[in-house]
Parts: C-alpha cells; structure tokens; sequence
C-alpha cells in the first residue's frame, strides 16, 4: 500500500485504498470532469465529498492539496516515476490522466494540440462564464433586480461562446471529429450545468443551437458519464 502520509489532506479525508487515485470533489460541472474522465478510463479510485455548505474546501487541509480552494482535487499514488502526486485544476488533471493513459487525447501531435486548445476554449471561456451569469441569475439575483447589466453581460457572451461551439460542432459528432476525448468532458458538463443547476436554458436560447444540444445529449448519454456525472454522491 502506498503511503500517502505526506498529504495532510488524507488525515481529514482517509483513504481506504492507498494504493488507487484519491479524488476529492462535489457533483459541480468542475467536478465531474474528472469523475467522467476516470470512469472512461477505467482507473480505480476512491471519491471523497466535498461539502461547499460547510466550506470544506476553505479548509487547512483541503488547501494543502489545492492552495486555491477549489475542488476537484486529486492524488495519484502512481504518478510520475512511481511517485505519488497530488493535482489540482480539472483542466490539469483531464490533461494528466489522458497523458497517463494514453487516451482521451489523440496521438497525433497536431490534433493533440488542438484538443488542448478546445481544453483552454473550456478553461478561459465555457467555464468562467457560464459561472458568472449563473451567480448573478440564480444566485445573486435579489442583488441585481435593479441592476440588469450583469445578468445580460454574462448571458450574452455564453451566448456567443454557443455559437462557438455550435459552429464547430456542424457536420462533427465530437469537438475532435469521430474522437471523443477531454475536450469534450471538460465541455459538456458545464452546458448542461446552466440548464439543470441554473435554470438558464431559456435565457440563452438554448434551442438555437442543435448541434450544442444534440452533443451535450451524446455526452450524457455514455455509462461513465451517466455514473460520473453522480460521483462523488452523497453519503
């Protein structure tokens, strides 16, 4: 069994199994990402849940893993070198487990960089986004009823970053083409994010863009994502 003692996470969080990835997350669109990826993949590993209602993830232990104090998290006891190694930043970690594996990510190195690109296009754009107009539509609105800029700022540009993906997306099954790969994990969970945690699907037309939603329905409708999408479930 790996010794994991090294992480201070691990003394509020034990693992059970040592010796297999240790995730720490929520069901969020950030957090499934990972869960998805590592239910594709068929790696083992342990999911620890996060809870935002007590600030856990603001927690001297949590930080440890990740200084930022955001979830998904996660340590491999088998990392590079045979060393374990704790991660943080989903687009890092989907990054780091194709590379592991070898899959989710093409061989070619052109198309590889290109899926990493539509993994940024997620990271500085999708995400974020999608982020704020969900604060200040659902969250934060009693905050901004006299104050309609922030809510059409934020649904504006996810707007135009459907189109985006819309546009990409016509004649293709996948962002990559015919291969499903962690482009498409780190996307499609945060479109879904905004119609089933948000409420948004109206607000940002989502019936304008087929092909976004006839992608995001192919996405959900795989095993791991069906069972990912879950992880880690509440106790």
């Amino acid at each position: 069994m790996a010794d994991l003692c090294s992480f201070p996470i691990t003394s509020r969080w034990p693992a059970k199994k040592s010796d297999i990835i240790q995730l720490y997350s929520l069901p969020t669109p950030n957090g499934v990402k990972v869960s998805i990826a590592l239910e594709e993949l068929g790696l083992p590993y342990e999911a620890h849940r996060i809870s935002f209602d007590t600030n856990e993830q603001k927690s001297p232990e949590f930080v440890s893993l990740n200084p930022n104090g955001r979830i998904p998290a996660i340590i491999d006891p088998n990392g590079p070198d045979g060393k374990p190694i704790g991660l943080f930043e989903s687009g890092a970690i989907l990054i780091y487990l194709a590379e592991k594996t070898g899959k989710l990510i093409p061989a070619d190195a052109g198309r590889r960089y290109e899926t990493l690109c539509w993994v940024m296009f997620q990271m500085g754009g999708i995400g974020p986004m999608f982020g704020q107009f969900g604060h200040f539509f659902k969250f934060a609105a009693d905050k901004v009823a006299n104050n309609s800029y922030p809510v059409e700022r934020y649904r504006d540009e996810s707007k135009r970053l459907l189109g985006v993906l819309e546009a990409r997306l016509e004649g293709r099954q996948w962002l990559m083409g015919d291969e499903y790969t962690i482009a498409d994990i780190a996307t499609y969970p945060w479109v879904e994010g905004a119609r089933k945690f948000y409420g948004g699907a109206e607000v940002l037309d989502y019936k304008s863009f087929p092909n976004v939603m006839a992608w995001v329905e192919r996405g959900l409708a795989r095993p791991a994502a069906q069972k990912g999408m879950e992880i880690p479930r509440k106790e």
